[in-house]
């Protein structure tokens, strides 16, 4: 991997291409510390040492590389985004005219990103309202000072403002990135956001009690875990295709082989994160209530706490439906096997059409559980490695290991394979 890197390196073109995404990185990392408009940097920072934040803030904050509890103008971060784009694409399951934008090619893809566009400003108004409004009296629990001084209507819809043209800015840096720099250019800046929290992290690990030994089993966990994602996710099952010879004029097409390659874990990070955003929902309806009412503490102790035995059955329950429902979506047995059948392709030793669909989603079912096992066990081994040491800190988070090796490997395989096409001998040398 050094290699590729210190060979593109030695590329003009592709050398520009890499100085351009780690410029956009930066500037985008330089956003999260500007404060909105409104916002006292001074009265945030002594919240932040003061008080506390719950799961789902902290995960928000995770995914903003820190801007969140920042009040900044990148508070948001590409979260309103990720969310916008998971909602299309389950759209496509309900509204057949989504679909039909899907199978139309570039111009239907055109079409469905600028509604994807359009709903992650729609999402960005809605959480930044949230977000400005809480702010003073449940952003920070314990914290006394105000963090936004001027409540009034005018100053908070500046500050609201400012959000959210700060998430339509992050998507336009993401947007720059895919198309003249190296890699997804959203997935590059979540990549930056929670990889920019790590040091901190394992550094306040290391100033506590017994801090340097746990900081050495916590980065010794991240490693075995990186590994354990870069082994499945680079795991697949290769299912054979043939295609059978015909005549179409005078030409003879077809007599190939191919195959269908089967992730084991098709679904990716999704799950994980369906899973986390359902079960912080009951701890922000809560926070709202009464903090002396008895189900407010049941939640507290029972669901907002994600080292709490109820949490993490409840959690890897979803993690289990959510797989097997979005794979369900993202691969359709019965589509592939009409394509197949169309083009003249069948499976050796099973016959196209019905049968073909069944066979596919017979393996998919198969590997589908051992990809859901492998989600639930990376996303609660952290949790329980860190409640077993008592480190109640968002340091590792399953679904941070997932998106930093996933996107990690994605890039290399970009950056490698655009040294291929520059470096390509051709026959002659």
């Amino acid at each position: 991997m050094l290699g590729a890197f210190a060979q593109a390196f030695r590329t003009p073109d592709l050398r520009r291409k890499l100085l351009f995404t780690l410029g956009i990185m930066a500037l985008f990392r330089l956003g999260t510390f500007i404060p909105a408009p409104g916002v006292s940097y001074a009265n945030v920072q002594q919240c932040l040492a003061l008080a506390g934040t719950g799961d789902l803030m902290g995960i928000v904050n995770l995914f903003s590389g820190g801007a969140l509890l920042q009040l900044s103008i990148f508070a948001l971060g590409i979260m309103p985004y990720i969310t916008a784009s998971i909602i299309v694409q389950l759209m496509r399951v309900v509204i057949p005219r989504f679909e039909e934008l899907h199978k139309e090619g570039q111009s239907g893809q055109s079409k469905l990103t600028q509604y994807t566009r359009y709903l992650t400003i729609f999402l960005a108004i809605l959480q930044s309202a949230v977000i400005v409004t809480v702010a003073n009296n449940g952003l920070f629990p314990g914290c006394t000072v105000p963090p936004i001084p001027d409540d009034s209507p005018l100053a908070l819809l500046l500050t609201i403002t400012a959000m959210t043209a700060g998430t339509g800015l992050v998507m336009w840096l993401g947007e720059l990135i895919t198309e003249r720099g190296v890699g997804n250019g959203m997935s590059l800046l979540i990549f930056t956001s929670i990889v920019a929290s790590f040091p901190s992290a394992v550094v306040s690990i290391a100033g506590g009690t017994n801090g340097v030994v746990n900081a050495l089993v916590i980065v010794g966990l991240l490693l075995v875990v990186t590994l354990l994602v870069v082994f499945v996710e680079q795991s697949t099952r290769r299912i054979p295709v043939q295609y059978a010879k015909r005549m179409v004029g005078r030409r003879l097409y077809g007599g190939s082989s191919t195959y269908i390659p089967i992730k084991i874990n098709m679904a990716g990070v999704i799950p994980v994160i369906f899973a986390s955003s359902l079960l912080a929902l009951p701890t922000l309806v809560a926070q709202f209530g009464d903090q002396s009412a008895r189900w407010v503490q049941w939640v507290i102790v029972n669901v907002a706490d994600p080292q709490a035995p109820l949490y993490i059955a409840i959690y890897a329950v979803l993690i289990l439906f959510f797989t097997y429902f979005y794979t369900s979506i993202t691969f359709n047995p019965d589509e592939v096997a009409d394509n197949m059948k169309r083009y003249g392709g069948f499976i050796p030793g099973i016959r196209a059409g019905r049968p073909t669909a069944e066979y596919l989603q017979y393996v998919l079912s198969r590997i589908t559980t051992a990809g859901a096992l492998y989600l639930t066990l990376v996303a609660l081994l952290p949790t329980i490695v860190m409640a077993q040491m008592n480190i109640t800190q968002l340091v590792l988070g399953g679904t941070s290991i997932l998106i930093v090796a996933g996107v990690g490997l994605q890039t290399v395989r970009e950056i490698d394979s655009q040294l291929q096409q520059r470096h390509y001998e051709g026959f002659l040398r």
